[in-house]
């Protein structure tokens, strides 16, 4: 029987934008708690929900039916409480992770799994001794999770949930990897994920384009998944990408280009600094073209105001009617305030994931 509180983690900045959602999707569901990137609600006492139910929203990091709180103490008293929180359920696996302390970019802030949440999980571990946790990294589909969320130092927030899809199977929705030594700039680091995320069914050797590139760290991850790789931003690109032979600039505004010049073209990416219309009309304007076969999108949509979180679903509606059905939105890890869409002609086909943590 499902707990009768949900917890739920985001992005600092983006609890506005999780409350509305809810309100508009589960308006049952009642507000009850929270801390900057942390909340709670209360869900009816006669709602029948799967413990591996999908929330459907965009700004949600990670959700659990809560268990409760274990407060103050060492670790070792923080286990136990966790331990008698957890109960009696075959739990298969297990994720801690901390909440949001700050915005992505704040004083060099990052989100992500850290030495604290490894400490507190392997003191958890040793206090749940009798189950044995599948000790791989990421958790499979149909898993019984664990969940303890790291509010504060001393106060942990415990629930479970059932692992189900890309967000599920890793502790709080997030990730390990790291930008690379190499990597020109941050836009790496959203561009991986979003390919993680996505699970883009590019092949080496197809085309891309991405609008809005310099200087050009969203450009090395699709070079490094082998495809070709047009950029277009009037501003300079770093000469590693112009040094590299399956990388051109077009350095022009997206819309100087000639359309006949993305014939080729299968994959399109935008990433500009303007509100969400003016990205959707750049694609547009692409994608609608008769000589175009573009068979996939990622979009970043810069929120600009927090406002426009709420019109999301007019965005997400928007891309559907170019011809794209299967459209998805996160705010993905490494987002800032603006979020990752990821929109195909066909339906994916389901394959393995080489991403591990």
């Amino acid at each position: 029987m499902p707990a009768p509180f949900l917890m739920i983690t985001c992005q600092v900045g983006a609890e506005h934008a999780v409350k509305h959602e809810l309100a508009q999707r589960w308006p049952m569901f009642r507000f009850a708690y929270s801390r900057p990137g942390f909340m709670t609600f209360k869900l009816p006492a006669d709602l029948k929900l799967s413990d591996d139910f999908n929330l459907e929203s965009v700004f949600t990091r990670s959700f659990a039916f809560s268990l409760g709180k274990a407060t103050g103490g060492d670790l070792a008293s923080l286990s136990k409480q966790v331990r008698t929180l957890a109960g009696d359920r075959p739990y298969e696996k297990l994720h801690v992770f901390p909440r949001d302390t700050a915005a992505p970019g704040e004083h060099g802030y990052e989100p992500g799994l850290n030495p604290a949440a490894d400490d507190a999980e392997a003191a958890i571990r040793a206090e749940l001794a009798n189950l044995e946790f599948d000790p791989r990294p990421l958790a499979r589909a149909g898993q019984l999770v664990l969940d303890c969320v790291l509010v504060q130092p001393n106060e942990w927030w415990v629930g479970y949930h059932r692992a189900r899809g890309w967000a599920s199977r890793r502790p709080g929705g997030l990730s390990r990897f790291k930008l690379p030594d190499d990597a020109v700039s941050r836009a790496y680091l959203k561009m991986e994920e979003a390919l993680r995320w996505s699970k883009l069914p590019a092949r080496p050797g197809e085309r891309a384009v991405e609008i809005g590139c310099a200087p050009g760290g969203s450009c090395q991850a699709l070079l490094r998944r082998g495809l070709s790789v047009a950029g277009i931003d009037p501003a300079a690109m770093h000469p590693t990408l112009l040094a590299h032979p399956r990388f051109v600039h077009i350095r022009k505004r997206a819309a100087d280009v000639r359309r006949r010049d993305f014939r080729q073209v299968r994959w399109l990416v935008a990433d500009m600094n303007v509100a969400p219309t003016f990205t959707l009309d750049a694609a547009e304007a692409i994608v609608g073209h008769r000589q175009v076969n573009i068979r996939g999108l990622l979009l970043t949509l810069k929120l600009l105001d927090w406002k426009l979180a709420e019109q999301v679903p007019d965005y997400l509606a928007r891309v559907r009617s170019w011809g794209f059905p299967y459209v998805r939105a996160r705010q993905l890890q490494f987002n800032r305030q603006e979020i990752c869409v990821a929109a195909f002609r066909r339906k994916p086909a389901p394959r393995k994931s080489t991403f591990q943590a």
